[in-house]
């Protein structure tokens, strides 16, 4: 069967792509990108098909259908630079500008251009009445773990990426991290000078707790590291410049730092037990 459906877009001349990328879908891609556009999905070749793609969601584990489509459509969207192949041309996934596309879509209106650098998540927050929304567009920890290497491995796996997202929620809810915008529902002891530490929530310092114990099982040597990165939100490029790293070197060390804070949660990276569970007989 021939595979070559994954290097479709060499040979292609920018100004070609730019303008597909701005044109028109065919009703099929575009019905193809919405589908990539799906958590964990991805397309491949179907191996009894030929010229057809395979649409599965929800990774490599435990996977379900979601479509079949022809090949043409994926060299559609791969011109287009709104999709992209791995190394090996076998695996299609949605790319940065196939997701702002389906970001202005959504939005449409004036607020189209404006949504595709936004991706905004609700997420419960113990110090508000009910959840608050967040551009998680501007977290790096949901780069790292979209961004895949040259193996196809992304940079960081879900276990670090929930850790970070933990620390990160723990940090905020102990009101560690500056708030844009004031709070008009916080108390002050004496009506307008600094709020005391002894009249905080509950819930913040329960959470300053989490952020202390996490921070010390991860060690001084990485705790500064992932303030950085899952607290105030910098970049990699960003914490290299400040503490003068080699470049990519932060990559590495966000890796290991991750890594400790995912054992300590007691996040696994992968499922463990049996494969069968034993059978059980219940007798009336």
């Amino acid at each position: 069967m021939n595979r070559k459906v994954g290097t479709a877009s060499s040979g292609v001349a920018p100004s070609k792509r730019c303008r597909a990328r701005k044109a028109d879908l065919p009703p099929e891609a575009a019905r193809l990108l919405a589908r990539l556009g799906e958590p964990g999905a991805y397309a491949r070749p179907d191996p009894f098909a030929e010229d057809s793609l395979l649409v599965r969601r929800g990774g490599d584990g435990i996977s379900v259908g979601s479509g079949r489509f022809a090949a043409a459509s994926a060299r559609v969207l791969a011109v287009a630079d709104l999709a992209e192949w791995d190394a090996a041309g076998t695996r299609l996934t949605i790319s940065a500008a196939g997701r702002s596309r389906l970001r202005r879509q959504a939005a449409g209106g004036d607020a189209a251009f404006a949504a595709q650098h936004r991706e905004l998540v609700e997420e419960a927050d113990e110090g508000a009445s009910g959840p608050v929304q967040r551009n998680a567009a501007e977290n790096p920890l949901a780069w790292m773990v979209r961004r895949r290497g040259r193996d196809g491995v992304p940079l960081i796996d879900a276990a670090s990426f929930e850790a970070g997202e933990r620390l990160r929620r723990d940090m905020n809810a102990a009101a560690l991290l500056p708030r844009m915008g004031g709070e008009f529902g916080a108390t002050r002891v004496d009506g307008g000078g600094p709020r005391d530490p002894a009249s905080a929530a509950d819930h913040v310092i329960a959470a300053r707790q989490r952020v202390r114990g996490a921070l010390d099982a991860v060690g001084s040597d990485l705790s500064g590291l992932l303030i950085d990165l899952c607290g105030f939100l910098k970049g990699l490029e960003r914490i290299e410049v400040e503490r003068r790293w080699p470049a990519r070197s932060a990559k590495v060390v966000a890796r290991i730092a991750l890594g400790r804070l995912a054992e300590h949660y007691g996040l696994e990276r992968e499922a463990t037990g049996p494969e069968r569970a034993r059978l059980r007989l219940w007798r009336g």
